[in-house]
Parts: C-alpha cells; sequence; structure tokens
C-alpha cells in the first residue's frame, strides 16, 4: 500500500480503517514522469567559470591571460542562438558574413584598450552549421613595442576538442589614422543618379548570394562617377524587428554587411565576392540601426567606406575594404566537410615489445577447430591466390561461423591472416580478394567484440604469423598490419587539402558511365550535369528504361541540355558488359549499384553473400578489366562505410564494399585513375536505408553517425574528386557522441581523444553486481535483474528510459531482430562477465524469463539459511578487525541479545504489550529501574 502524508507527515491508515474497508492503492498514480524539460540549477555563469562576460550579442566570456595580459574571448555561435545568420547564405552555404569578424575583433579591441582595426584579413570562411554550433574564439595577442596587439579568429565545431581552424589574422592599435572625411547633410549628394535596390539583390542573387530580409538592408541607392572616381552612396537600415537588438551591437554585422552590397556584383556577373581584407577601421559610434554610405574606389577591386547615422553624424570609416572572389573550393572545404569527410590512415604503433606467442593451431577449415586444444588461439591464414573473391570470403564464413558457435572459452581468440590485403606502411594491395574477407571479418568484430584478430603480413618479408603472433595479440588492437619491424593500425583522420588536385575531373565532351537506377545514381546523374557541365550520360542498370524514375530523371536532364542515353545492362555479366562498353565510348565511370541483404555472421551464407557480391564485386570486377587500355578521366566506386568500420548485420556488405576499396587502391598503384566513397548515412530514402527502423537509427546515433542531405552528399562528392587518394569517407560524424560512449572505438581513436578510466572499487563486470544480487532475497534479485535487463533493451532500441519496456512483454513484438539480439547479448555480456549466445532475445523471450536465466548462470543462492549465514559472516568478519572498548562491547552484546531473542520468539506479543502498559505509568524512577535490569546492570 502506498504511504500516504498530510501535511508532511505519514499516516499509518492501518488504525484508521477496518481490515474489510482496507485496499491496496495502486501505486502508478503517485509516479511521476515528466515530458518537459525540468529547469535546473548550475553554476555555469561567466564568473563561476572563472571568467568575466563579455556583454555582447556574439560574445561569451573573457580571459585576461596571468603575465602575458593577453586576452581570450569565447563564443557559441548557432542558428538557434543568433537565427538572423541564416539569412547569410553564399551558394546554400550558412556563412559568417566578414562584418561578423569585424565586430567579433572590434569588440575585443574594445576591452584591450585598441579601438582601431588596423588590419583584419579573413582567410577562410566560417561556416554556422544547420544543426548544433561552432565555438568561437578571439585571441588578442600582449601589446608591442608601439602598442599594437595581433588578433585572430578561430571556430571549433560541436563536438570537437582537438582542432581550431583559423579565419582571420590582424593586427589592433589605439591610434587611427587620418581618414576621409564627408559631409553627409546633404543627402542625397548632388549629382548622384539612383539605382534601384532590387537590381542590387536581383545581380547578386544570380551570383550565388542568398541573403534574407535581415541582410536585404539596401533601402536607396545612388552612383557618381565612375572607373578610379566611381563613388556608390547608399541608405541602408536594419528591419524593425532587429532594431531592438542593434544597441547591443558595436555596429550589427547585418547593417555594415549591407553597407557593402552596391560594391559587391562583380562587373562580369561571375565571381562571388567578398569583402576578406578591412584596413583601418574605425567604429566612432554605437548601436547604429540606419546608415548612411560613401564608397568610393581605392585601387582594384578595393573601396573605402564612411558611414554616418540619421543625422549625418560619423559611425564608421574604413581606410580600405578589400572585395575578393570566394571561390566554389573554399565553400566546398568549408561545408561542413571538416567531420564529413575522412580517410584512413595506417598509424605506426610505437616499438611492440616481442611476446612469446601463446598455444596456437592452424585452422584452414570449420572442421578442423574441432580438434583445436581447449584455450588456444586459431589463425585463419586467407590467401586469395587466383580464387574469386565470393570464394575466398565464404572460406572465412565458414570458420568464422564455426568459430563464434563453438564452446571455446569466452577469452580465446581467432587471427586472421592475410598478406597484402590493406595498404599500409607503403605496401600497395596486392590481395582484393583477401580484403573482402577483412570486410566480412571487420563485422564479425563488431558483433563480437574482442573474440577475433585481423592481421595483414608484410609481403615482402616472407615472415609467418608465428613470429609476430605474441605481439600482434600483445598490443591489444583488433586490426594490425606487419610492416618489417613495424606494427601498423587503421585510424580515421580528416581528409585535409593538401593533396587536393586543381584540375577538372570530368571533360564536359566525354561521356560518362552512371551505373545503378536507384536513388543516389539520380542525384549522382543530376550533379553531373548541374555542378561538372557532363553533356553525354550513359545510365545503365537492370532495368533500364523500365527502372521507376527513369523517364522524369531523362526529362530532367535533357531539359538542361544533356544527351542521355539509359541502357539495360546487368553489369555482373562481362559479356553485357563489354557490349555496353563497345557501343559507348565512355570517359568516365561512376558506380553507384548495390543490394543489401543483412544479416548477423551466423546467418549467412555462400548464397547470400553471392547476392551482394554481383552489383558490387562483379560489375567492379568486369568494368575494371575492360576499361584498363581506356583512357578513363575517373573511375569511382560508391562503396559504403561498412566495409571500413565493420558495420554489425551487413557482413555480406561490408565484405563487398572492402574489395571495392581495395581494387581502387590496385588501380591507384598501377596508375590508373580510382577513388572508392565509403558513404556513411543517407537521410534521402533510398533502396538501401528504408529498412532501418527506429533501433537501427539508435545504434548509429549511439556511435556518432548522423544523415547526411543529398546537397551535403554531393559537397563531399566534389571535395572527395580532388584528393590523391584511392579511399575516402564521407560520413557526417558527431565526434561529441562518440566521445561519450563507453569506449572509442579504435578506428576513431585518431579524432576522438580517449578520456582517463574512471577509477573503480570493483571489478567492472561481476563483483559489483554478484555483490548487490548477493544481499538480497529471490525476489528482489529477480526484480535487480529485470530492471539491468529492461534498461539495456531500452538502450538497444532507443527508448529514453526503461518505463517504456514491459518485463512480460516477448523481444520480438518489441521489434528485436537478430542484429539486436546480438547488441543485447553484448551489453549483457559486458554487465555480467556471463558468456552469453548471441540467440538470447529468442531463447529467452522475454525480460523476466531472460533475467531469471541469468540468475541461474550467476549462481546466486536464494535460500534464507544462506543468506542469514552470509549476513553474519559480514558481522563476524567486521567485528574481527575493530578495537572495541567496553561500552562498544556492551552496546553490540546487547544488539546480538536481541537478535538472538528474536530468532528464539522467546518474546510473546503479550508479554510486550504487558511491558509497554507498565511503562507507560511508571515514573521517571522506575523506568531507569526497568533499563538497568534489562541491560543486566547492577
Amino acid at each position: 500500500m502506498a504511504e500516504l502524508f498530510v501535511r508532511g507527515v505519514p499516516v499509518d491508515w492501518s488504525g484508521v480503517l477496518p481490515p474489510s474497508r482496507r485496499v491496496d492503492l495502486p501505486t502508478y498514480a503517485f509516479d511521476h514522469q515528466h515530458y518537459w524539460l525540468q529547469p535546473t540549477e548550475s553554476a555555469t555563469d561567466a564568473a563561476s567559470l572563472g571568467q568575466v562576460a563579455a556583454d555582447h550579442p556574439m560574445l561569451g566570456a573573457v580571459v585576461r591571460l596571468p603575465q602575458s595580459d593577453s586576452l581570450a574571448f569565447t563564443s557559441r555561435l548557432s542558428l538557434a542562438a543568433q537565427p538572423w545568420l541564416a539569412e547569410h547564405a553564399v551558394d546554400g552555404v550558412v556563412v559568417l558574413p566578414g562584418s561578423g569578424l569585424v565586430e567579433l575583433v572590434v569588440r575585443a579591441g574594445d576591452e584591450a584598450g585598441c579601438a582601431v582595426l588596423d588590419e583584419l584579413v579573413i582567410e577562410a570562411p566560417l561556416v554556422v552549421p544547420e544543426r548544433g554550433g561552432v565555438r568561437v574564439q578571439v585571441a588578442v595577442g600582449a601589446p608591442g613595442t608601439n602598442g599594437s596587439r595581433t588578433v585572430d579568429v578561430y571556430s571549433q565545431p560541436d563536438g570537437d576538442t582537438q582542432v581550431w581552424t583559423r579565419h582571420g589574422s590582424g593586427v589592433l592599435s589605439a591610434t587611427p589614422s587620418a581618414g576621409a572625411e564627408f559631409d553627409f547633410t546633404a543627402w542625397p549628394p548632388s549629382g548622384a543618379q539612383p539605382v534601384g535596390a532590387g537590381e542590387i539583390y536581383e545581380d547578386l542573387a544570380l551570383q550565388g548570394f542568398d541573403y534574407g530580409p535581415v541582410f536585404q538592408g539596401v533601402q536607396t541607392a545612388w552612383r557618381r562617377g565612375s572607373g578610379d572616381n566611381a563613388e556608390i552612396f547608399a541608405e541602408v537600415a536594419l528591419p524593425d524587428e532587429q532594431r531592438a537588438e542593434a544597441g547591443r551591437f558595436g555596429i550589427h554585422p547585418a547593417l555594415l554587411d549591407a553597407a557593402l552590397h552596391p560594391a559587391l556584383p562583380a562587373e562580369d556577373g561571375a565571381q562571388l565576392r567578398q569583402p576578406l581584407e578591412w584596413r583601418g577601421l574605425v567604429l566612432h559610434a554605437a548601436g547604429a540601426s540606419v546608415l548612411r554610405v560613401r564608397l568610393a574606389a581605392n585601387g582594384p577591386d578595393t573601396v573605402s567606406l564612411i558611414a554616418a547615422d540619421g543625422t549625418g553624424h560619423l559611425v564608421a570609416s574604413a581606410d580600405a575594404v578589400a572585395l575578393r572572389a570566394l571561390s566554389a573550393g573554399q565553400l566546398n572545404t568549408a561545408r561542413e566537410t571538416r567531420d564529413s569527410l575522412f580517410q584512413v590512415d595506417w598509424t605506426e604503433l610505437p616499438p611492440v615489445q616481442a611476446e612469446t606467442p601463446p598455444s596456437w593451431s592452424a585452422v584452414a577449415t570449420a572442421d578442423e577447430l574441432a580438434t583445436l586444444a581447449d584455450g588456444a588461439t586459431a589463425v585463419l591464414e586467407v590467401d586469395g591466390g587466383e580464387d574469386s573473391p565470393l570464394v575466398v570470403t565464404s572460406r572465412v564464413l565458414e570458420v568464422l561461423q564455426a568459430w563464434l558457435a563453438g564452446p571455446g572459452p569466452e577469452d580465446s581468440r581467432l587471427v586472421v591472416a592475410t598478406s597484402g590485403a590493406v595498404p599500409a606502411g607503403g605496401v600497395t594491395v596486392t590481395d582484393p580478394a583477401a580484403a573482402a574477407g577483412w570486410g566480412l571479418v571487420r563485422s564479425a568484430q563488431a558483433e563480437n567484440p574482442g573474440r577475433i584478430v585481423l592481421v595483414d603480413l608484410d609481403p615482402a618479408s616472407g615472415h609467418g604469423i608465428e613470429s609476430v603472433l605474441g605481439s600482434v595479440l600483445a598490443c591489444a588492437e583488433p586490426q594490425v598490419a606487419v610492416r618489417g619491424t613495424s606494427f601498423h593500425v587503421p585510424r580515421l583522420v580528416r581528409a585535409g587539402d593538401k593533396n587536393r588536385a586543381e584540375s577538372t575531373v570530368f571533360d564536359p565532351e566525354g561521356t560518362v558511365l552512371v551505373s545503378g537506377a536507384g536513388v543516389l545514381g539520380g542525384v549522382m546523374a543530376r550533379h553531373l550535369v548541374t555542378r561538372h557541365g557532363v553533356r553525354h550520360l550513359v545510365l545503365a542498370s537492370r532495368r533500364g528504361p523500365a527502372a521507376e524514375g527513369a523517364e522524369d530523371l531523362v526529362a530532367d536532364l535533357t531539359g538542361q541540355g544533356a544527351e542521355v542515353s539509359v541502357v539495360a545492362c546487368d553489369l555482373s555479366e562481362r559479356d553485357e558488359v563489354a557490349a555496353l562498353l563497345a557501343e559507348h565510348h565512355c570517359t568516365g565511370v561512376v558506380h553507384t549499384a548495390g543490394v543489401l541483404d543483412d544479416g548477423v555472421i551466423g546467418a549467412l551464407t555462400p548464397e547470400r553473400l553471392a547476392g551482394v557480391f554481383a552489383p558490387k564485386v562483379d560489375a567492379v570486377r568486369h568494368l575494371d578489366e575492360l576499361t584498363r587500355e581506356r583512357d578513363l578521366d575517373a573511375f569511382i566506386v560508391f562503396s559504403s562505410g561498412s566495409g571500413v568500420f565493420g558495420s554489425p548485420g551487413q557482413g555480406n556488405y561490408a565484405a563487398a564494399n572492402a574489395f571495392l576499396d581495395a581494387k581502387m587502391a590496385e588501380r591507384r598503384a598501377a596508375g590508373l585513375p580510382g577513388l572508392s566513397l565509403a558513404w556513411g548515412l543517407w537521410e534521402q530514402a533510398t533502396g538501401m536505408t528504408t529498412h532501418l527502423g527506429g533501433a537501427d537509427q539508435a545504434r548509429m546515433s549511439r556511435g556518432g553517425v548522423q544523415a547526411m542531405t543529398a546537397e551535403e552528399g554531393m559537397s563531399l562528392f566534389d571535395a572527395a574528386t580532388g584528393h590523391e587518394e584511392a579511399l575516402l569517407v564521407p560520413v557526417k560524424l558527431d565526434l561529441r557522441a562518440a566521445r561519450s560512449g563507453t569506449a572509442v572505438p579504435h578506428l576513431l581513436r585518431g579524432l576522438v581523444r580517449a578520456g582517463r578510466q574512471q577509477a573503480q572499487d570493483v571489478s567492472e563486470v561481476d563483483n559489483n553486481l554478484l555483490h548487490r544480487l548477493s544481499g538480497l532475497a529471490t525476489a528482489e534479485q529477480e526484480a535487480l535483474l529485470v530492471d539491468l535487463v529492461r534498461g539495456q533493451v531500452a538502450t538497444v532500441l532507443g527508448h529514453s528510459g526503461p518505463d517504456g519496456v514491459r518485463a512480460d512483454t516477448a523481444f520480438k513484438d518489441a521489434g528485436f531482430d537478430s542484429l539486436t539480439s546480438v547488441e543485447l547479448r553484448n551489453r549483457l555480456r559486458s554487465a555480467t562477465g556471463l558468456q552469453l549466445p548471441a540467440t538470447l532475445a529468442f531463447d529467452y523471450p522475454t525480460p523476466l524469463v531472460l533475467a531469471r536465466h541469468l540468475r541461474d548462470e550467476l549462481g546466486i543462492s536464494g535460500d534464507s539459511l544462506s543468506f542469514v549465514h552470509e549476513k553474519l559472516e559480514d558481522v563476524e568478519s567486521l567485528i574481527s578487525r575493530l578495537t572495541l572498548d567496553e561500552s562498544m562491547k556492551t552496546s553490540i552484546t546487547l544488539r546480538l541479545q536481541g537478535l538472538v531473542a528474536r530468532c528464539n520468539g522467546v518474546l510473546e506479543q503479550a508479554e510486550v504489550s504487558t511491558a509497554a502498559e507498565q511503562l507507560e505509568s511508571a515514573s521517571a524512577e522506575e523506568v531507569l529501574d526497568f533499563i538497568d535490569e534489562e541491560l543486566g546492570i547492577a
């Protein structure tokens, strides 16, 4: 019965209601679950963090660094905090205007006593992401000999704690130069000819500037003179809804940016120009919402600026503002590719101490595993040789399945050894078939953490696995490439700009073959025409013109001036590919085709491998062989991050894509074009993503993977095609989510710094759980384990908490499949230390049944006698370690005597009642005598 309170005092209702009228109240009415965010008090204001509030809409706080007299300003920009920034888009990308950087630097200069911006050079656009935010720091250096200070502006996306991007650098000083003057009282100036403000924004829109109402501030404009004597006059204003905020700025970035808009359109109408250099800028008055502006030519693509308020009083002046072209390449690089475009770097480990190998045996087939000594390490050596990737991968699958289904101890290992399967340590790929085995094993590793190790031996050394096995296992890495005496491990790193090529990848007059009729094939075809200017396309798929959406796609492309051929061709058949290439002289290949047939390792078959290999492995093998003699501009394949990360439940798909990655590396080594793009998750539903449910999406989110839009994907495609790498990984990662996990995956440890491990009083796995269970009765043990299971189920299914999981609901009814069962098994194995089957959710169909199984497996006794004995042993052990005085001994003795009395039942209820009645009427002296008697005190 729920305990009730009246005015904060617990009320015992048992004495109020007669037994016949008593009922047990349901407890759910007293459970409270909040659906709205609850405010919490936290000391996170600037002062509590050791900072001083900056009192500025775009700057959070300022820190004065001791001894150096330097300053650092911190902030975070986002479309949620500064929604007006969304109205400043360039070529579809939200970019902080140069005037925004100016405002940040000027505010920093005021704090440092340097009100003049002598120089600010903007080096890279600062992109404001659609989701999340970007941290900004303005670093002001110590004063130099003349009192001037350096200033730099940096940014760092949410979730990153390591790499900062510098967007601008400059110099601040305290003494303004002798700037130009202008009389704004006569307005508009005589001799100036009107220019339509609408025409200015029409011209800017044609060049890629997408300005919203906040930034369309030019109300009227005039022009006077030409050439070196040209002047532009304009009246600019903020919208009414922004004017209230204008007083918090030195000068609102939208207002200052609009002041330069009349000078931005290039004469040839083809270039995006932005104010990228500012010199001699002085802010004379703050908080303006309306400006009268004069822009005068001051050299090639440079203007001087003077601005006054509505009464003609000076507000701002700049000796020179240089307008520079902003290339599409700069925007593509800034378009969120920093945490979306990666490459695999095989990082050399520090020297590994040579270790004596454990007991091990070579196995070539599943049958040989049966003869393996108990606890011995099994080594499967994989050599593609003349066999096809399907044959090689099927052999690996057979051994994997037997190994994982066997009764071997949990700490035993299977080592899969190859030679020349990965491009590490200067060794090129020589065995793409074995690389497909790597993809399969990577998925097996994800499904069964800690049980399988991948090793790629150095083809040139001639040394076998026996010489390095002990050291490989000792380095505790799941994937290792041995090169000479050094070990290399895969790490994902950002794809930098150092290898970017400036040449155009696709010849507009050439013919590009796009294979695959799915959504991505259509997106790619449109992008080639609209962005790369390709005028001849061949679209090949098994259904050809009958493919869904083919007719509309062709109509769209031909309407843009492209010549399109749609061909029915099964690229997994070599003869059909040969006929296709004989008819069409292709100068480029973009292969997007693929199919899925997901299943955990134990559920795969050679037939399921073959079905996924056909449009990937077989098709690319044929295209590679039949175009080797052609001078192709590009050979680009759409691979998948599953082959790099090892996606659980996608072993066959991971294997097929790992082959593609290796084949492109092999082509590059041969001097041929080749690029494999291991894509992450697409936001747009495709034939390969529509099957993803809530549990799949929750699992990806926990791993830090976010969905990318088609626009983001094509921007990544453009950024990738300029690189020299054979494999790039366009995947949108939330590194903060990856960092918050229980353990940072090995592949991400080049991007995410692993945190310090948390100290623990007991073993992470079973000791703590066993200790908690051993002190409980059977029903309580069961309840605790049910809560454990419900919590893990909630995590796997993406629920907000265990309350959404009923103890008696079947796992299959809750949406479990073989993959979620494997994930639940892995989580419970970590929590309990038990060796559990992958079919856990099907063998024990509800959380309650599974909890009872866990209790049996943990060997927890629930009988009362064992429970009491265990507690008595704890008391006995505790007393033996204590030093007791007489008072403490007496107290403990009395407590133990009371327990014995209760155990023997010597205190009858009647005697208790009588004693209570006697005490109630006794005097104080009689009460003391009674206590002495009971305690045996003479």
